[in-house]
């Protein structure tokens, strides 16, 4: 009976000279944020606009009762509607600058290592800027 011949083993279950190990690129963050900005905003903004039509349908106190959680008594956001709101638009503008990053790498292009890095970056970037010319643009209003 033969025994059963020696297989690879993955380099990730030991340690020694063909270990691999990762270091945090700006490309791998932005795919993760992609993910997780997308279903971020799809889990709390179903939750948010659910209640919001419960709250218009339940009638004026309920609504204010909502708005009350994200408003101050003078109709101003409150700590927690600037951070869901803050949060939600920048949420929007990373998901999108990364879509966008991830349509020019479907055509093929920005595949070399420091144009992909450049453009990863560039998403953190623009979406902070966006957010940023957003939230100004309101308070300009």
């Amino acid at each position: 009976m033969a025994s059963k011949p020696a297989r690879p083993r993955s380099p990730h279950l030991f340690s020694g000279p063909l270990q691999i190990h990762y270091r945090w690129s700006p490309a791998m963050l932005a795919s993760i944020l992609h993910r997780v900005t997308g279903d971020g905003m799809a889990t709390v903004g179903a939750i948010l606009l659910v209640w919001w039509l419960a709250a218009i349908a339940a009638g004026g106190e309920a609504y204010a009762a909502f708005t009350g959680v994200f408003t101050n008594a003078a109709g101003h956001l409150n700590p927690l509607g600037w951070v869901i709101g803050v949060g939600l638009t920048w949420s929007l503008f990373q998901h999108m600058m990364s879509g966008i990053r991830h349509l020019v790498l479907d055509t093929g292009a920005a595949f070399e290592l420091k144009t992909n890095r450049l453009l990863a970056i560039l998403t953190f970037v623009c979406s902070t800027l966006l957010t940023i010319a957003f939230w100004l643009y309101l308070g300009i209003k």
